[in-house]
């Protein structure tokens, strides 16, 4: 049984726009995640405090970021490769586009941290492109930035326990995605068509589904009817906090 979630348009200037997911406790133990284009420094130093803040660049991202905090971390995150922001106590940043004149196609995830490391010290987790593993099936690429997929693991090893996984689907593709008890779900359309468990989503219509935590194991089934199709989706054990 899945609920509907509502994206909403964000921009920022006019070189920073996003579909933006913020779904107030149901998506725990993730706090938000935007789908974002930027092309430009858009946000100056800021400062994040008792979550992580995760950026992921899809593999067709025109450029990477520039990444620096004042923690001493200074490094170039690459299309398709992932940066785990570990926030803690708290922690200054700043991401800008590497280069000038071409866009940064992201992820920009933000994930809770359980209570009783909520004030660690913040450090950063940096996973390369080759180094995401990649399941390829009949019809569909799946990559596993963090956590598990088949007989696939991602090497992060981040504070909050969480999978995320980057689809691919061919046209008249299928995939079956296993979630784990207790776990709660959601998935989110990147670009075409998908059909979610019988139900269609795509980005126009600015929703996506929610699928709560449930006692037992369950299949989240994907599939692309017309056209190729990228979604991402995202599971993780609720935290109790909230």
């Amino acid at each position: 049984m899945s609920i509907i979630a509502s994206l909403h348009r964000m921009n920022r200037g006019s070189h920073f726009r996003a579909y933006s997911l913020r779904a107030n406790g149901v998506i725990s133990p993730f706090l938000g995640v935007d789908h974002a284009w930027m092309s430009a420094p858009t946000f100056p130093p800021h400062s994040h405090a008792g979550f992580s803040a995760v950026s992921y660049l899809f593999l067709d991202s025109e450029t990477g970021i520039n990444n620096h905090d004042n923690i001493g971390t200074s490094n170039l995150i690459r299309p398709g490769g992932l940066h785990w922001t570990t926030a803690g106590r708290g922690i200054v940043h700043e991401e800008v586009p590497a280069e000038t004149g071409k866009t940064v196609y992201s992820l920009q995830i933000f994930v809770d941290l359980p209570l009783e490391r909520k004030n660690v010290e913040p450090f950063p987790l940096i996973l390369e492109p080759q180094d995401v593993p990649t399941v390829q099936l009949p019809g569909a690429r799946v990559r596993v930035p963090a956590g598990r997929f088949a007989d696939a693991r991602s090497p992060l090893a981040p504070p909050t326990d969480v999978t995320m996984l980057d689809i691919s689907l061919e046209a008249g593709s299928e995939l079956s995605v296993p979630v784990a008890a207790g776990h709660c779900a959601f998935v989110m359309p990147i670009f075409g068509s998908v059909i979610v468990n019988g139900q269609g989503f795509d980005l126009t219509g600015l929703q996506l589904p929610v699928f709560p935590a449930q006692t037992t194991p369950r299949l989240i089934t994907l599939q692309a009817p017309i056209s190729s199709a990228k979604i991402m989706l995202f599971a993780g054990l609720p935290l109790q906090h909230l």
